[in-house]
């Protein structure tokens, strides 16, 4: 082997190749891949919010089941839950054990796309939201990573001049000569 020159010597000085840390992201990249998640920070403000909530139910579940204020604040957080879509049923605490990334994951408004059958693949979903083609209620939404509550859900529309609109109307006959002009 030849000897390393000045500026290699220099470059590979701050790393070590026999005690490598190892990063254990292969589940992060596999949530990224799935999602098309562009941001690693999004899955750890997701790991965060999942931590805090299991930090909440075990703090929870320390208090005495006929507890008024156990009863009072774990009726608040299975109902904002179930509200965003984490659970499915607002029964009780040990429903709350299967939440991780990934349900955070699938309340992003690219997912819920795809899901809704808006668009044939996530990735295709991110390229209409960030084209503008997607409006919540009546604004415009540009942000792929916005989660999505159930009675937003029910809201997810097409703008009203968008092509894939105007095709879906024209395929549907919903559309008359003077729309079709503009």
């Amino acid at each position: 082997m030849r000897e390393l020159k000045f500026h290699e010597k220099k470059l590979l000085k701050k790393v070590d190749f026999l005690n490598w840390k190892k990063d254990n992201n292969l589940r992060e990249t596999h949530l990224m891949r799935r999602y098309y998640i562009q941001k690693r920070e999004d899955l750890k403000k997701y790991n965060k919010i999942v931590g805090m909530i299991k930090k909440i139910v075990s703090k929870l579940m320390l208090l005495k089941p006929d507890d008024e204020y156990r009863i009072k604040k774990t009726s608040e957080l299975l109902k904002r839950l179930y509200d965003l879509g984490l659970i499915k049923s607002k029964s009780s605490l040990k429903d709350i054990d299967e939440i991780g990334i990934a349900k955070f994951c699938r309340r992003r408004l690219s997912v819920i796309l795809f899901r809704n059958k808006y668009c044939e693949s996530i990735k295709e979903g991110i390229t209409y939201i960030e084209q503008g083609q997607v409006q919540l209620g009546t604004e415009v939404v540009y942000n792929p990573e916005m989660l999505i509550t159930r009675t937003m859900e029910d809201h997810i529309s097409w703008v009203a001049n968008s092509k894939i609109k105007r095709k879906i109307d024209v395929y549907n006959d919903n559309v008359d000569d003077y729309d079709m002009l503009n």
